[in-house]
């Protein structure tokens, strides 16, 4: 052995403990990126797909599943699982939507992220985060929990189109429930804290990046990795933004001389709730086609949502089953617009058939903008 193969021994990367999988072994109706995909998740076992929206993540995921070979649990958002119930039919998969331990099947089963406590998980060999992204979004003891929980399943696997969108160190939360490395030494391996956070270590640059790629694959477009991109270049975003004139100005000032953090941003957001609601309420009712108006606070959706006659307003206080019967309604077109927020239906959904959408007000999240207009 020469001092390169010794150094070569010494590197921190992740060995596969998965099945040996050929493309030619996944479905047929997926493309070969995503077969490449599949097969490269199954082999390693545990890893991660950082495939951006609209790469057919759920495909790729019940796939991984099937090919795992156990019986899995697929945890997912809010309606997303009844969505990827449909999906799973289009590649002849059973995927068998439940919220209790004592409702299972022996393949794919799938689930809610509220309903996480009525489950065991020493009866599954798999389990999938469906928009895992979810992970930082979650209390730190309730994501810890989900760490916790899975922690000895064998087979796991993460898929979102954001796994870091603010944080690198958010890639943490990922390998840690996949078992990969705990966050505390992800972060001295790899980082060095200063006064503007985390940030990489010079010399580990190279070694962060080789290590993430054992165990995580990132695609922005299916070229990634060398194939066609024809069928996913989407149409050109359109992006008008809407100005309305306020008599606004803070307490003790005589005119507004600007934003100073997040809770000014707040507070602004709060007193120019009327013209911004009725503004983009006029841009809802000028035409007949489907619209999806995202709020922030409680104030703008109830409001808007009363100058919207043919709307369905869907909010968090309301009951699990309503909010998928509301979502599900407006999918199937029965509702012509859908307010809501971004945190409840922002995240995996299908909404292709309403192109327009409308913001009343942006957040500090860049996340949550970026999921909500490619929903």
């Amino acid at each position: 052995m020469n001092y390169q193969e010794f150094l070569a021994t010494k590197a921190i990367v992740f060995k596969p403990s998965g099945q040996q999988v050929t493309q030619s072994q996944v479905h047929p109706k997926l493309f070969d990126f995503q077969k490449d995909l599949v097969a490269w998740a199954a082999r390693k076992g545990r890893a991660a797909i950082f495939a951006d929206t609209g790469l057919g993540k759920t495909f790729m995921q019940l796939e991984w599943a099937r090919l795992i070979g156990e019986k899995t649990l697929v945890i997912a958002p809010l309606s997303v699982a009844r969505q990827t119930v449909r999906e799973g039919q289009k590649i002849d998969l059973q995927v068998h939507y439940t919220r209790s331990g004592n409702d299972t099947t022996e393949g794919l089963n799938i689930t809610n992220y509220e309903m996480i406590d009525h489950f065991d998980a020493a009866d599954f060999g798999a389990v999938v985060l469906d928009e895992s992204s979810i992970l930082k979004s979650l209390t730190g003891k309730t994501r810890q929990k989900l760490i916790d929980q899975f922690s000895q399943v064998p087979y796991r696997l993460c898929c979102t189109a954001t796994p870091a969108p603010n944080d690198i160190a958010e890639i943490a939360n990922h390998a840690e429930f996949l078992g990969i490395m705990r966050r505390v030494d992800m972060l001295a391996s790899f980082f060095v804290h200063d006064d503007n956070g985390w940030r990489l270590k010079g010399h580990a640059e190279q070694p962060f990046f080789r290590w993430m790629a054992s165990w995580g694959m990132s695609i922005r477009k299916p070229s990634d990795l060398g194939y066609d991109d024809d069928g996913f270049i989407l149409p050109a975003l359109n992006i008008m933004p809407r100005f309305v004139k306020t008599d606004y100005a803070p307490e003790g000032q005589l005119f507004f001389t600007g934003l100073r953090g997040i809770q000014n941003r707040s507070e602004v957001r709060k007193a120019t709730l009327d013209e911004r609601v009725t503004e983009a309420a006029r841009l809802v009712n000028s035409n007949d086609e489907q619209w999806i108006v995202w709020c922030g606070l409680n104030d703008e959706q109830d409001s808007v949502a009363a100058l919207i006659p043919d709307c369905v307003s869907v909010y968090g206080s309301m009951s699990l089953d309503a909010k998928i019967e509301a979502i599900e309604a407006f999918q199937d077109e029965q509702h012509r617009v859908l307010v809501t927020k971004a945190s409840i239906a922002g995240f995996g959904m299908n909404f292709q058939h309403s192109h327009n959408m409308a913001f009343v007000g942006l957040s500090d999240s860049w996340e949550a903008y970026y999921q909500a207009i490619r929903r």
